[in-house]
Formats: structure tokens, C-alpha cells, sequence
């Protein structure tokens, strides 16, 4: 036997004893899930690079119940009555290694984010100069901001589709929107995609890419280490270079003197400037362009996802297309729709959290880690500290105990009162399913920028549905969905016209 075959079978005998290591070393040996699972992560990361494992796990958690092993040391759960213990306001349970893969290396530091630190102190304290900014009262006042990017956005429709009758492919042009309002709001300046009907310096194409990447590596952290955190030769995907370099030049020609222009709105780059003066023990210059960077690479993909969503499924059904209009059009809006004219209407209120709520922006676990002591399931088995535990927001928001039946369904009326059902029961089930909605997480780590989403996402959608008439050319047709930690669409073709007098 020569050195070569001797080196491989001892490489192969190693990996062997790792996996079965694994497997009695683990403390979730006991509990149901993929074989494979028990032995090594390799499984978890597989079903995430084939790009839709939020199915997998809606099966898994079908027929094993609410406590899955998916690795060795990774127990996903889904009972809803265990959200406010995992992801405690009070008392948070920490992230796992796998935020880490979301650091970014700047001349040779790592440097990590609001989203990817792991300390909770260090958390708090980074959020508190800027945590207000994002409520929805303070949100509201950048919404002249949201209308001139949904007035760009209109105007682009009526040239490119409407005047030549040509198919809109919507989940393009709703990302070019989410990423010039989100630069919008920030910078007072757009990104220019609407304006060039393009993925304008590949920055769709790098996100995409990013994501990917994030995705697949968090399922065995280590990996990025050899990969992108490589000192030695980056394998990583595409960095965010441009948009590092795009904060920086807006940031800088904002402190030398230049005023944004007049858009009737404070944007968010003068509040973090802001911030700094009134906090320059916490705020320097580089958490400032922390916040930016955040609120562009964060805060556009997932909105567009729900924008498509809510899209999509209108107009794959009717009725709920009809109803919806009826609505908007008893409602005389203005055009853009106003959040003050808007955030009263029931129906379109029923459609966006459905949408929502069947497809949440993050399509992964949100991992934490049990801490010590351990903890005990409703069935009374035990989970020891140490154990990674995490929940998908897919899985939480199809609980049919709490969503009712055929929670796999687009129905938006199970947010409305019921036929007979009394107020006192429908505010207590409503209740419960805005409580268990996992769409912006819960807890410390809650999504910051929930409201700015909600705020976009329902006045687009209305004023779309109240300006035009939109179809798919064929109901039959489906869209492409992607799960790379955001969730994101492709192929929703929409023949777009002006809307008809009723």
C-alpha cells in the first residue's frame, strides 16, 4: 500500500471517527430528525445551499413535532408558546457562531454589526443613541422620502410597460424601489436603479451573492474562517465595497457642510450625525456608517420580499384581488397612498400581514444558545445548555393552533372577524397571532427596522392596487423562491394598465 492510499484511508478513517463522535457525544441524540443530522452539520448546510430548506423543515417539524434535531448540537423548535423563553427581552438567551460569518474584515480587523454581535451588552448599548429613531412615529416623517422613489417608481412603470404594453417583470422593479427608498430615506439620494431599469454597479447581483454565501457557511461557522476571514487568500463572495464606499463619500460630504437637499424630511444620515453630537461617547464616526450600511444591506431585501409577496398573491387570487380594490377605492386616497389614509383599512391591513406571515423575509433558523442549566420542553424532555436551539419564522408562522386551518394558504381573512365570531374572541385570537407572528423575530434582536418596512411595503401596495389594473398573463404561473437567509423572488411577469373608471 503506497503513501498516497495509506494518507487518504487514515483522512477517511478520521472524518469517520469525527462523525461518530459526534453522535455519542451529542445530547440530542434522542431527539427525531434526519439520520445524518446526528452525526455531522454537513446535512444542514446541504439543505441550505439547495436553496429551499424552509420546506424542509415545515416537513420535518410535520412529522417529528415541535423539537427537531438538525445537527449534532442543533435542536429546532417550533412550539410558539417557547418564543418569549428563547428570545427574552429580559433576560436573552446569546446568538450563535453563526452571526459571526456576517463580520467584515477592514484592513485586517474584523469588525462586527449591530446584527452579528454576539455580547448583548455591547448590543444595548450600540442601539440605544438610534433605537427611537426607528418607531413609527419617527419613521413617519421620512415618508415624503417613500414617496418620491414611489412617484420615480410610477413614472418608470407608465414609460417602460404601460405606454408599450409590455410585461413588468415586478420582482426586479420592486427591488430597484426597496433599494432606492432605503438610500433614499438614508442619504436623500437614490441608489439610481429605477432610473436605470437596472441592477445599477451589480449591487443586487453582490447582495444575492453574499447572501449565499451567509447562508450555507453559518451552517458549519468554521468554514468561514478558511473562506472569507482567510489572511492568507479570501475565498469569499463579492464585498459590499460599494456600498462601504457610497456611506462613507455621503457621510464625509455631509460633515464638510453639504446639506441634504430639500426634501421636506430629516433623513437618516442627520440623525446619526445627530446622534453622535448628543452621544460622542458611544457614536463615532464609524458606528455612524455602521447605522447606514445597516439600513441599506439590511433593510432593502427583506422588504421586497414582502412587497412581492403581497403582490404575487393578490393576483394569483381574484377575490381577494377584488375585495382589495373595493377597499382602496371606497377609500378616495391620495396618490402616493398615505400612511395616515391607509393604516385604518382593514382588508389591506388583513393582506399584508398575510402575505407576511406566509412568507417571512428570513427563511432560516434565528439561532441562539440555551444557556446554563439547561432548559425544559412543554413535554418535560430537557435540552442542556450549551445546545444551539433556533426557530424559522416559515415554520412558526404556519402553527395551525394558532394561524387556524390551512395555514399553507393565502387567506387574508383570517385576520378579519369570523361570521358571528364576538369581538372579545376575535381580539383574543387576533392577538394571538400578532403575538406569534415571527416575521421581524422577537425579543432584544427584534428587527429595528420592522416599521420602516410596514410603512413602505403597505403604501406601495396600496396605491398600486388603486392606481392600476394588473394581472399574471397566466394564473397557473409560479414564482421562483430562493432561501438564502432573506427569502427573496423571481418571476412574477405582471401586464400592467392604466387602472378603468369603476
Amino acid at each position: 500500500m503506497d503513501l498516497v492510499t495509506k494518507t487518504v484511508l487514515l483522512g477517511v478513517a478520521l472524518i469517520l471517527f469525527r462523525f461518530l463522535w459526534n453522535y455519542f457525544q451529542s445530547p440530542l441524540k434522542s431527539f427525531p430528525g434526519p439520520f445524518s443530522a446526528k452525526f455531522t452539520n454537513i446535512w444542514r448546510l446541504q439543505e441550505v445551499f439547495r436553496g429551499r430548506c424552509d420546506i424542509t423543515h415545515i416537513e420535518l417539524h410535520r412529522k417529528h413535532g415541535p423539537a427537531v434535531c438538525m445537527g449534532p448540537n442543533v435542536l429546532s423548535l417550533s412550539d410558539p408558546q417557547l418564543i418569549k423563553q428563547v428570545y427574552s427581552t429580559r433576560d436573552p438567551w446569546l446568538k450563535s457562531d453563526m452571526y459571526n460569518v456576517n463580520d467584515s474584515i477592514v484592513s485586517g480587523v474584523r469588525l462586527k454589526n449591530i446584527f452579528s454581535h454576539q455580547d448583548e451588552q455591547w448590543h444595548t448599548k450600540y442601539l440605544r443613541p438610534v433605537k427611537n429613531l426607528y418607531s413609527m412615529t419617527q419613521v413617519q416623517e421620512v415618508e415624503p422620502g417613500v414617496d418620491m422613489t414611489i412617484d420615480l417608481f410610477l413614472q418608470k412603470l407608465g414609460e417602460r410597460f404601460i405606454s408599450t404594453g409590455d410585461t413588468c417583470e415586478m420582482s426586479k422593479y420592486i427591488s430597484y424601489f426597496a433599494w432606492d427608498t432605503m438610500s433614499q430615506i438614508s442619504y436623500s439620494e437614490n441608489l439610481g436603479m429605477l432610473e436605470a431599469g437596472g441592477d445599477r454597479f451589480g449591487i443586487l447581483d453582490v447582495s444575492s451573492k453574499s447572501l449565499d454565501y451567509f447562508a450555507s457557511v453559518c451552517q458549519i461557522p468554521r468554514l468561514d474562517l478558511f473562506l472569507d476571514k482567510n489572511p492568507v487568500y479570501r475565498l469569499g463572495p463579492p464585498s459590499f465595497g460599494w456600498a462601504v464606499h457610497f456611506s462613507a463619500k455621503q457621510y464625509h460630504k455631509r460633515l464638510t457642510g453639504e446639506k441634504a437637499l430639500q426634501n421636506h424630511y430629516v433623513d437618516f444620515l442627520d440623525r446619526f450625525i445627530k446622534a453622535k453630537s448628543v452621544m460622542p461617547e458611544i457614536v463615532d464616526d464609524s458606528i455612524a456608517q455602521m447605522y447606514l450600511l445597516l439600513n441599506i444591506i439590511a433593510g432593502s431585501d427583506t422588504t421586497a420580499s414582502a412587497m412581492c409577496a403581497a403582490v404575487y398573491y393578490v393576483l394569483k387570487n381574484p377575490t381577494v384581488y377584488k375585495h382589495l380594490r373595493e377597499e382602496l377605492r371606497g377609500a378616495n386616497l391620495t396618490m402616493p397612498a398615505q400612511w395616515k389614509e391607509i393604516r385604518g383599512l382593514p382588508y389591506l391591513d388583513a393582506v399584508m400581514r398575510e402575505a407576511m406571515r406566509l412568507h417571512p423575509g428570513v427563511g432560516l433558523l434565528v439561532e441562539r444558545i440555551v444557556p446554563e442549566g439547561g432548559f425544559t420542553l412543554p413535554d418535560g424532555r430537557v435540552v442542556p445548555g450549551g445546545t444551539i436551539v433556533g426557530m424559522n419564522p416559515w415554520v412558526i408562522n404556519r402553527d395551525s393552533t394558532v394561524f387556524g386551518a390551512e395555514p399553507d394558504l393565502f387567506k387574508p381573512e383570517r385576520w378579519l372577524p369570523a361570521k358571528g365570531e364576538t369581538d372579545e374572541v376575535y381580539q383574543a385570537r387576533f392577538s394571538k397571532m400578532k403575538g406569534t407572528d415571527f416575521t421581524f423575530g422577537a425579543g432584544s434582536r427584534m428587527c429595528l427596522g420592522r416599521y420602516i418596512s410596514q410603512l413602505e411595503s403597505y403604501k406601495l401596495v396600496a396605491t398600486l392596487f388603486t392606481k392600476f389594473d394588473m394581472e399574471l398573463p397566466n394564473l397557473e404561473c409560479e414564482w421562483k423562491v430562493t432561501n438564502s437567509w432573506f427569502v427573496r423572488q423571481e418571476n412574477i411577469p405582471v401586464l400592467i394598465k392604466e387602472r378603468k373608471s369603476d
